[in-house]
């Protein structure tokens, strides 16, 4: 079977970002022939050279389209729009795949696989990693009336034309099937987390990462992942820097980059030791950074989309024994109650939120066991390779289907 795959920001675990394709591509192309449409957005941000930029055996085609986190609406539209463009010419000179797999975000990236599918006449399977064009739309990014109209209209075409839909989160499916897709159309294929990667934080190497940081003694609660615009960061800071006078044995790690390191970077300075600002690491690294940490926090604004979202930083957490508190009202917040692997505070408020963390802190032997119960969680149900299979027993379901 002959797989073209459109992803726009394709990366590595040599890179600091959560690299789910990485792992499930590795794992298709052992059984089926792969092309990789994508740009090399990411191999600048390579900061080691561990793994092959794409699994062996991959084909690999790449447009040279630049972008940027710190780029405007307008420079990231058009960024979104140079890929679609050359994505559609680029795979119809492909040659004819058996199926096409289109992974959004962007939209447009979708948008392009559909393309190539009607081109060739074969299905298309659309992966939905966040929520396009709510997400962009509830950010305030889509500021024309008519421009939110054809974004919407072209999102339920693109579920309509799809063999297959897999969300990444029950909440993403909830909103397609009440967009009138049928269920048996969708597949919740949760992002999960490399188990090969988190057997490296071994407790010996926890312990060396611990000394090296200068850490003994220490209680430390880790924000890792982007600082984003979304990621609710004025809140953490604000809840790190209110628990700084409280308790002098609690340190803050902010691992990662992004739009809100600057204010971070203020709050590490006023807190010398305390607060720190590492910035970002491997994906192949982080996972002795989140098993150092006695919480994790996953935040992200009070917005009813970013409820929906399936963030790495989660799985990551859970996966080394490092229960989590979270701030979004969906299912993340029913995940973690129902498991009693994590806590809740509500988004955009630092009060609380700090107060639920000195609140977990304070009673180590429930943090042990929730850890333990989250770790367990994730070698059950979050493994990126046995997602993978489902991945492809997705693919080949739909290879086999007539096209629409």
């Amino acid at each position: 079977m002959h797989v073209a795959v459109f992803s726009q920001y394709h990366t590595s675990p040599d890179c600091p970002a959560t690299s789910r394709h990485y792992t499930l591509l590795a794992e298709l192309v052992k059984h089926h022939r792969v092309s990789l449409l994508t740009t090399p957005a990411w191999r600048s941000q390579q900061l080691t050279q561990e793994f092959a930029w794409v699994p062996p055996g991959v084909e690999l085609y790449e447009a040279n389209i630049p972008y940027d986190n710190k780029m405007g609406p307008a420079r990231r539209a058009l960024a979104f729009a140079q890929y679609a463009a050359w994505a559609v010419r680029a795979g119809r000179r492909l040659g004819r795949p058996d199926v096409v797999w289109g992974i959004s975000t962007p939209l447009t990236a979708a948008w392009a696989a559909a393309r190539v599918a009607q081109h060739w006449q074969v299905p298309w399977v659309f992966e939905v990693q966040d929520l396009w064009p709510s997400f962009p739309v509830a950010m305030g990014a889509v500021p024309t009336a008519l421009a939110r109209r054809q974004l919407f209209a072209l999102e339920k075409r693109l579920y309509d034309s799809a063999a297959h839909i897999v969300p990444l989160s029950p909440d993403m499916s909830t909103y397609v099937t009440d967009l009138g897709v049928p269920p048996a159309k969708i597949t919740t294929l949760l992002n999960g987390t490399d188990l090969d990667l988190a057997a490296r934080a071994t407790p010996e190497a926890v312990a060396a990462l611990r000394h090296a940081q200068g850490l003994g003694g220490q209680r430390v609660i880790l924000y890792a992942g982007t600082f984003g615009r979304a990621n609710d960061m004025p809140t953490v800071v604000a809840a790190a820097e209110a628990m700084m006078a409280a308790d002098p044995t609690v340190t803050w790690l902010f691992l990662g980059h992004g739009h809100y390191a600057p204010l971070v970077a203020v709050a590490a300075a006023r807190w010398p030791g305390r607060i720190r600002l590492i910035g970002g690491q491997p994906r192949h690294a982080v996972f002795s950074w989140f098993a150092l940490a006695d919480v994790a926090v996953v935040s992200f604004l009070n917005l009813p989309v970013l409820d929906t979202n399936s963030p790495a930083k989660l799985y990551d957490a859970l996966a080394v024994g490092t229960p989590v508190v979270v701030t979004n009202q969906g299912w993340t917040k029913t995940l973690v109650e129902q498991y009693g692997c994590g806590w809740y505070a509500p988004a955009g408020d630092a009060t609380a939120l700090a107060a639920q963390l000195q609140t977990v802190l304070a009673t180590p032997a429930a943090l042990a066991e929730a850890g333990a119960r989250g770790q367990q969680l994730a070698l059950r149900a979050f493994d990126r390779r046995q997602l993978a299979t489902q991945m492809l027993a997705i693919l080949a379901t739909a290879a086999e289907m007539p096209h629409r």
